[in-house]
């Protein structure tokens, strides 16, 4: 192959439309936009435009909100730990962080940490596990198997650092 037989693969480059230069072009006058109007001149901008009524967006009613403060944790039942040490996608060697279950597989998300919740079954591996937060049926289950949990303190919203919640304004209201 030399240089002056380069081509490009059909169909990788597109040649523009040509427009308003003439009928016999096929898009000549109108440029393919129709008749007049606002749509056949530049600058239009009425994507939701509904011709004057109460556009569809603002009838519809609205319910709820996010909750920007709100924290996110991943969460696992004592019964998926189990079975994913069982499983053997963990070991229960070393202590068992939010790291360790996300490499495996086991949950998901949780940017604000990792919480353990009780299962239906009794814990029957010997687990250390460092948590976020954990409910008290589950720290129980994993001492009476022998375990320990650390549970960690939960990470500070920085949108939020610096200013009281509702339960410190209270409290200061009722010294005063």
């Amino acid at each position: 192959m030399k240089l002056n037989q380069l081509k490009d693969n059909p169909g990788a480059r597109k040649t523009r439309i040509t427009v308003g230069r003439g009928i016999g072009s096929g898009k000549g006058k109108t440029c393919g936009r129709g008749v007049k109007g606002q749509k056949a001149r530049s600058g239009v901008a009425i994507k939701g435009f509904e011709g004057g009524q109460m556009p569809m967006l603002r009838r519809i009613p609205k319910r709820g909100f996010n909750n920007y403060t709100a924290k996110c944790y991943a969460e696992i039942n004592l019964d998926d730990l189990q079975e994913a040490v069982t499983s053997k996608k963990i070991s229960g060697a070393k202590p068992i962080d939010l790291a360790i279950l996300l490499d495996a597989g086991v949950v998901r998300g949780g940017k604000d940490g990792l919480r353990i919740v009780a299962g239906r079954q009794p814990l029957k591996a010997k687990l250390d596990i460092v948590v976020t937060g954990a409910t008290k049926g589950a720290i129980a289950a994993v001492e009476k198997a022998g375990g320990k949990i650390e549970v960690l303190p939960v990470k500070v919203n920085k949108l939020l650092k610096g200013k009281p919640g509702k339960k410190e304004q209270a409290k200061k209201a009722a010294k005063k």
